[in-house]
Formats: C-alpha cells, sequence, structure tokens
C-alpha cells in the first residue's frame, strides 16, 4: 500500500514555528529527555572527506505525547564559497504506530531555531533575571537566532557583535536593526563585545578559543554552541574550569564535546565538574546558579530529540493549516 506523507520546505517550517512557541516546546523537550522519556542514542558522526566535514544521524522516540524520527545533518564549512549554507539537514518524521513516513521537511531551519530555543531556556534558568547586555561572538544564522530567542526570554537594553569581519558585523547589524527591538552594535574587538556582559553567546566554527578567561565577569551567563567535536573547544579552559557548568545531554558532553573532553583530558577537572542537564535545572533537580556572582555556562551540542518535537509541532500545524505538498511514497 502506498505512503503518503507531507513535503515541507524551509519556508513552510518557519511559518509554522515562532520562536516563542519554539521555546516552550524546547524546554519541555529538555525535560522529558532528562526524565527518560527518550530513545535516543549519542549521534552517529562520519568525518567525509579531505576537509573531514561533518555527517550526522539523529533518531530518537518519545513516548507522551508519542512521536519518533530522524535528522540527517551535515556541516560542510566550504559551503560558503559555493553559496550554500555550512549547516544542512533533513528531518524524516514517522508514524510511532506504524513506523510509516509522516513527512519529510527542510532541517535547516528547525536546527538553527531550535539551538537558539534551546540556549534561550538556559538563559532563562541560568543567566540573571536582570541579565540584559548580550554579547554574540559570530554573525552567522546562529547568531541571528539566538539574538531572537534571548528577546523572548530576557529584556534585552544593550546587544553587542563580532566576528573577524568588519563586513560581516556591519551586514549583521544592518539586518538585525529592523528584527529586534534593541540598539545592535558591532564591537571593535571580542574583547570590547564580552567585558562587561551578563550574557555571551559564542556562535563560531572555530576550533581553538574565541574569548579569553579574563574577558567575562562575574555574574555572567556563557552560551557555547560550535565545537561539536572532541578535538575542539570554543571556550578558554580556564573557565569552564572555575565556572558551573552544564549540558543538554550528559552522554554526549562526555564523547563528543572539546570543551569537557580535553579539559578531563588535561586534568583541569573531573566528570563531576559537569554539573547536571538543562533538564535538569528546569526540573529543579539540579541547582542552577548559587549567587549572582557565580558564572554559569550551558554547552550546546544538540539532541535528536530537539529536532523531532519541534518538527511534530511542525507537522501538527501543516495538518491544522493544509501547509505543504502530499506526496505518494
Amino acid at each position: 500500500m502506498p505512503q503518503r506523507f507531507r513535503l515541507l520546505t524551509e519556508d513552510h517550517v518557519h511559518a509554522l514555528l515562532p520562536m516563542g512557541d519554539l521555546v516552550a516546546a524546547m524546554e519541555s523537550a529538555l525535560v522529558r529527555f532528562s526524565t527518560g522519556e527518550v530513545l535516543q542514542p549519542v549521534r552517529t558522526v562520519l568525518q567525509v572527506g579531505p576537509e573531514k566535514a561533518f555527517f550526522g544521524l539523529m533518531p530518537a522516540y518519545i513516548e507522551q505525547p508519542a512521536c519518533m524520527g530522524a535528522k540527517i545533518v551535515t556541516v560542510y564549512n566550504a559551503n560558503h564559497a559555493k553559496g550554500l549554507p555550512s549547516h544542512l539537514a533533513t528531518i524524516l518524521l514517522l508514524d510511532p504506530d506504524t513506523g510509516a513516513l509522516l513527512a519529510l521537511m527542510d532541517g535547516r531551519y528547525i536546527t538553527e531555531a531550535r539551538t537558539a530555543a534551546v540556549s534561550a531556556v538556559s538563559a532563562r534558568h541560568l543567566a540573571r533575571a536582570e541579565s540584559s547586555t548580550l554579547a554574540l561572538i559570530g554573525t552567522g544564522v546562529q547568531a541571528r537566532s539566538h539574538l531572537e530567542a534571548f528577546a523572548e526570554v530576557r529584556a534585552l537594553k544593550d546587544v553587542r557583535v563580532w566576528s573577524p569581519q568588519a563586513r560581516s558585523r556591519d551586514r549583521f547589524v544592518e539586518d538585525m536593526r529592523s528584527q529586534v527591538p534593541v540598539a545592535v552594535t558591532a564591537a571593535s574587538s571580542a574583547e570590547a563585545a564580552v567585558r562587561g556582559a551578563d550574557l555571551i553567546v559564542l556562535a563560531t566554527s572555530s576550533p581553538t578559543p574565541v574569548i579569553e578567561d579574563a574577558w567575562v565577569a562575574p555574574g555572567a551567563h556563557v552560551v557555547s554552541v560550535g565545537a561539536c567535536r572532541p578535538d575542539q573547544r570554543e571556550m578558554p579552559p580556564a573557565l569552564v574550569a572555575r565556572a558551573r557548568l552544564f549540558v543538554d545531554s550528559r552522554a554526549a558532553a562526555l564523547v563528543e564535546s572539546g570543551d569537557v573532553v580535553m579539559g578531563m583530558a588535561e586534568g583541569r577537572f573531573e566528570a563531576g565538574h559537569l554539573r547536571g542537564e538543562l533538564g535538569e535545572v528546569v526540573l529543579g533537580r539540579v541547582t542552577g546558579r548559587d549567587d549572582d556572582g557565580t558564572i554559569t555556562i550551558f554547552k550546546s551540542l544538540g539532541m535528536a530529540v530537539e529536532d523531532v518535537v519541534a518538527a511534530d509541532l511542525v507537522y501538527r500545524r501543516a495538518i491544522e493549516t493544509g501547509a505543504g505538498t502530499e506526496l505518494t511514497l
């Protein structure tokens, strides 16, 4: 019997997934993961070709409300020279009762937006309530989505952005001027962006630290979404060692995150330095910050449950609105 499924493009996904709703969905997904309601292995990763591009497979099954699917994701940093995004992804959503294909949808925007939404959940639960100064290191799609997401959970008053290319910084400022109700300025250096900021987002492709420990003020909340391989680090090791460290998945962080793996290998800290998963903080099982002077770090690696929950939300809304194209396999 032929399978009927729904094809959803990036435009469909973007229209059906407003950031405010996605932040709420990601908070729920993190809780369900940390309470054991999710079947999800650590992602399978292949390094492809001479540039060792990233090819990952990320399946997940969630018990309630039941949903199942998988994301295929690639990261080819050389794609920019070809006019393509470096991060590409496709999500397959399956019927959890039959295994039949329900939807095939673009996963590039879901990856971008759900990453930022999860980071916003970390800011909601780990940053000081009065945090209002945001430093963005990086000017790519993740920096843009993080600005949108953080504006959902904190009353931002000052946003500073820095990346190595002045043209990229200026373009970011110009593009975001009409997108968020807050002043965005291009910083003259990474240090100028970070010093005095109480929210710091590192969204780069750098395999080595992009800020210095001394720049980070007491009480700051740092989010790192780059360096997702065990031989890469985006944060200075001294900062990771002195801060309260939280992750999305403990199992994944101990094998995938260079900021964690390399720090342990160097004897800077042990596995217990990882205070807990973000879902455990949301649940109240793990304490976030001790006081207003505590520096907190959320190291994001991304999880399949986040993609599947986001895709399920898109699919349900597509059914309600008639969005997408029905095809037969």
